[in-house]
């Protein structure tokens, strides 16, 4: 039985579905409310509209001059249909997949995709590069696809660690595999631009399993990432 208390399924209460379009709950999945998706994507930028409107003018701006009388409808479109388009399953991209025939049994490694995210702490953002690499078990997958689940995920409010591992998960139930790995390096704004405003870290996550937790795999996929590093 769910567990509704504050509008929110707990953990314990429910389990990735076949499909891996569930992400209301569990460790790695984003927190979201069991009603998200009442609202169609019109009335979610109207209200949205509605309250960021509020805020500009509690910060004293005013929403008559011509420069910032869209912003409210714009800010609230961007995070509907662009930002935080991510959370609804509706969009996550179709995995193309193909049969292994040519055999070929060694680690792939697609490097440097980029990503953009927001902070779900400070609502900034925070943006970087994917690493993945898997070895297949008999399908491989298009190679742009790796891109745009990278996009996905990243659409929606997030913190590093889970956007690592949702990247990773997502990769297994697709692939049909767990030698998959992932490793993202990232510069937080929300670090950079308030705070201690550091400018020069970055924050690096990983994730590993299957083959890639002998040393030997790991070291390889490593390996590869150092290639033309200084280019």
């Amino acid at each position: 039985m769910l567990n509704t208390q504050h509008n929110k399924v707990e953990l314990s209460d429910i389990e990735i579905d076949e499909v891996g379009n569930d992400h209301i709950s569990t460790c790695f999945n984003t927190p979201i409310r069991k009603d998200a998706f009442d609202k169609t994507d019109e009335e979610k930028i109207e209200t949205i509209a509605k309250h960021f409107e509020a805020i500009m003018q509690t910060l004293g701006l005013d929403l008559t001059d011509d420069s910032l009388k869209g912003t409210p409808k714009r800010v609230a479109k961007m995070y509907v249909q662009e930002t935080f388009k991510g959370l609804n399953p509706a969009n996550k991209p179709a995995i193309s997949m193909f049969d292994n025939k040519y055999k070929y049994n060694e680690m792939l490694v697609e490097k440097n995709i980029s990503f953009y995210t927001y902070c779900e702490h400070h609502f900034v953002p925070f943006f970087g590069k994917a690493h993945i690499a898997y070895i297949n078990n008999g399908q491989v997958i298009g190679l742009s696809k790796l891109n745009r689940i990278v996009d996905y995920f990243a659409k929606r409010p997030q913190v590093q660690e889970r956007l690592t591992m949702q990247i990773g998960k997502e990769l297994e139930h697709a692939l049909g595999t767990n030698n998959i790995a992932v490793l993202l390096e990232a510069k937080h704004l929300c670090v950079a631009s308030r705070g201690i405003k550091d400018d020069s870290s970055t924050t690096v996550t990983t994730y590993y399993n299957g083959e890639f937790l002998n040393s030997k795999k790991k070291e390889e996929f490593l390996k590869y990432l150092e290639l033309n590093a200084d280019k």
